[in-house]
């Protein structure tokens, strides 16, 4: 089962407010999970822009050119094909992706899963990517701060580390990916799709109960 790229510190913070006396972070109502993830686009939006203002960043360019589309495409099949292998393979990573599907997408319904990949996939990549890697110098090392940061910000707790290293991972795909061509396009498309396509693919996955192993 591919992965779901998805900052999500507040859906924790919010299920501490709401239920402060459970051990376990459940799953949240619809409603919280879409407030959270609006909330949680525009706080990352304005990050982006005050960090963008006060340090005069350079943000990377947004060329939505038809090899843009095609190879964010293709890096999004990449990520999913390799993160379905990974859920096969590696029982922590499946525990720990399928606790995170569970929390974030099971309570949302079909057409919601649009604004699971729109939200996340525009605002993370323009903070992370688009905002972060110039501000840190454009080069490798750039890459792999940004990506550590972006995979910590994945994690709802300790249990969840194996999900916080792949997410790492593909911070590091993307990051690279934009350092190499310059254009942000390509991992907002790549980071959109993998979105949309992980989680329908989790929820046809559980409708027809088809095992993990």
């Amino acid at each position: 089962m591919p992965c779901i790229l998805l900052s999500h510190p507040l859906i924790v913070f919010l299920k501490l407010v709401t239920n402060p006396n459970s051990s376990e972070i459940e799953p949240l109502t619809r409603e919280q999970i879409l407030v959270v993830m609006g909330v949680t686009a525009v706080i990352l939006l304005i990050v982006a822009k005050v960090w963008q203002k006060v340090w005069s960043v350079t943000l990377l360019d947004i060329q939505l050119t038809p090899n843009a589309l095609f190879g964010g495409l293709g890096v999004a099949g990449g990520i999913i094909v390799t993160s379905s292998i990974i859920y096969h393979l590696w029982p922590a990573y499946r525990q720990s992706a399928d606790t995170y599907f569970k929390l974030v997408i099971r309570p949302l319904i079909w057409s919601d899963l649009i604004w699971l990949g729109l939200l996340p996939g525009l605002s993370e990549e323009l903070l992370f990517r688009g905002v972060m890697l110039p501000a840190l110098g454009l080069n490798l090392l750039a890459v792999i701060m940004s990506s550590v940061i972006f995979g910590v910000l994945h994690s709802s707790g300790a249990q969840q580390w194996p999900y916080v290293v792949w997410a790492t991972i593909v911070g590091f795909v993307l990051g690279y990916i934009a350092l190499a061509t310059g254009n942000l396009a390509i991992p907002i498309v790549a980071h959109i799709i993998t979105n949309l396509v992980s989680s329908g693919l989790w929820k046809i996955g559980k409708s027809v109960k088809i095992p993990s192993n």
